[in-house]
């Protein structure tokens, strides 16, 4: 079994979870008596309305929805988690190798998918072989899993050259952005989980807060903001940033010291946007598939009991066919997944994000209402639209004008940029290209949109450098990237394409 993957430790350490042990040693199977590095159990729910000028309205646990109830679970470091399982994992003879990111799906001559190949590394920005220079390599396996995260390049790929998603809704995103904070023992209540509404961004986009308190003395605090918001001077760090200032957020986090900051890409489209699984010679797992659980704003135990299945299922092929499932598809998978727990997760909370095209309030009295007869509800509902579809022209919309940081609670992106703890060699090609032919919607994004990835980039990748005359011109500022994989969603054409991505692969030996 060969695992490649891109990050390095320092980034991944910054994600944080609530799950239940239980799910954490099932991922290990039933004989692994290694306790996971999980100490911080949950000890209380709360639920925010964020209003303006301080105000806020906090909803009584008792009346909080039954999917929002954490009881029994513990708050995790995810890059503690994670960390825990390579070493569990290596010792069963698993080669990790971090650092590395899948560059090209490799097919047979009948179009099966037989593996992934790595970039070239080395290169200088000019194109031009360093001294360090290191010829990819071609990895070679029965069958190959792929699971990158939210919009992964490689299994979109896979997904557009198969077809996949032929019949289901197309996903939907959002960004999330992630502080962790050190603070003092007066503000810390361990096992503390808050997820709050409303400020700043209002009630009309879809957006949302949540914070852990985790052991010894850490805060955990995320600012989600759904891609489909229609006003093109939006700025998500921003309203994150602005997020802090309110007192129910503000009195945690003073006297203590922001200490890492990150983003990702979540996928939200839920049950009915979960592509087709299989195709000859691998299959999907994990959020690229989009398994995150929007209702509970989890999707890490998910992602992990996908992963358990394929495996199961490609290890059941392998052991039986005499080929050893060289290019199989692998359809067993997807029959487990349907009856599986994750499936009866998801079809029960089908109906919650689609509901908040009508407003926060209604899509909170919705959540509620499904959440009472667990998805039993006769209705359906769907969505055929992408999130970029809906940005509207920069001239329907006043330009957002944001408060001066202090340096203290909010902070400029770039001084928080430096707290990622990502590195990136100035001297190499970028991963981020423009798309043949699309050459133009820069200056299009820029004139009539105002150029949105401005602001929607969580680390200041697009930049518009105006000229003497007016005219601007895209910089793609590489060397800033952090792993979020979502920064040409918004865009109401995607010009830009991520050419480093990351996979897995399994291999007989």
């Amino acid at each position: 079994v060969f695992f490649f993957f891109k990050q390095k430790t320092a980034y991944e350490m910054l994600r944080s979870l609530v799950g239940s042990e239980m799910c954490i040693r099932d991922s290990m199977g039933r004989t692994r008596l290694d306790r996971p590095p999980i100490k911080t159990q949950a000890s209380k729910d709360k639920f925010v309305i964020l209003l303006k000028n301080d105000r806020a309205i906090e909803i009584p646990e008792m009346f909080l929805p039954s999917y929002t109830s954490n009881k029994g679970n513990y708050c995790i470091s995810l890059g503690n988690l994670c960390k825990w399982l390579g070493d569990q994992a290596q010792e069963l003879g698993v080669d990790i190798f971090t650092g590395f990111a899948g560059d090209e799906v490799i097919y047979d001559d009948n179009g099966k998918v037989i593996g992934v190949a790595t970039g070239d590394m080395g290169i200088s920005k000019s194109g031009q072989h360093k001294e360090t220079f290191t010829r990819g390599i071609e990895i070679v396996a029965n069958q190959t899993i792929f699971s990158e995260g939210a919009r992964g390049s490689l299994s979109e790929r896979v997904i557009k050259q198969f077809d996949l998603r032929k019949d289901s809704d197309p996903q939907v995103y959002g960004i999330g952005y992630k502080e962790v904070w050190e603070v003092p023992e007066k503000n810390f209540h361990p096992g503390l989980i808050q997820h709050t509404v409303g400020f700043p961004i209002g009630f009309k986009d879809y957006a949302g807060s949540f914070m852990y308190h985790i052991e010894p003395n850490q805060i955990h605090l995320g600012y989600i903001v759904g891609l489909d918001y229609e006003n093109p001077h939006l700025n998500p760090y921003e309203e994150f940033q602005q997020l802090k200032t309110h007192k129910q957020i503000r009195k945690y986090l003073e006297g203590g010291q922001c200490i890492s900051y990150g983003a990702r890409a979540l996928c939200e489209g839920g049950f009915y946007a979960v592509p087709k699984l299989t195709f000859p010679g691998g299959v999907l797992a994990g959020d690229c598939a989009g398994f995150l659980n929007v209702f509970k704003i989890k999707g890490a135990h998910n992602a992990m009991m996908t992963g358990i299945l394929a495996a199961e299922n490609i290890f059941n092929r392998v052991s039986s066919s005499e080929h050893r499932a060289k290019g199989d598809e692998i359809v067993e998978y997807e029959d487990a997944y349907k009856k599986s727990k994750v499936y009866e997760e998801l079809f029960q909370t089908r109906n919650f994000k689609n509901a908040f095209k009508w407003g926060i309030w209604a899509g909170l009295i919705h959540g509620k209402l499904i959440s009472m007869i667990k998805g039993k509800e006769p209705w359906n509902l769907r969505n055929n639209v992408i999130d970029c579809s809906k940005t509207k022209p920069q001239n329907q919309f006043q330009k957002k004008e944001y408060p001066k940081h202090d340096g203290v609670l909010t902070f400029d992106l770039l001084d928080n940029l430096i707290k990622t703890g990502v590195y990136h060699d100035h001297d190499q090609p970028s991963h981020l290209k423009i798309k043949k032919g699309l050459e133009n919607m820069p200056e299009i994004s820029y004139k009539k949109f105002g150029a949105p990835e401005e602001r929607f980039c969580p680390a200041k990748v697009y930049e518009y450098i105006v000229n003497d005359q007016g005219e601007p011109k895209l910089q793609i500022n590489a060397q800033n990237c952090i792993p979020v994989s979502y920064t040409h969603l918004t865009l109401p054409t995607i010009y830009s394409v991520q050419i480093s991505v990351v996979a897995v692969s399994l291999k007989k030996k």
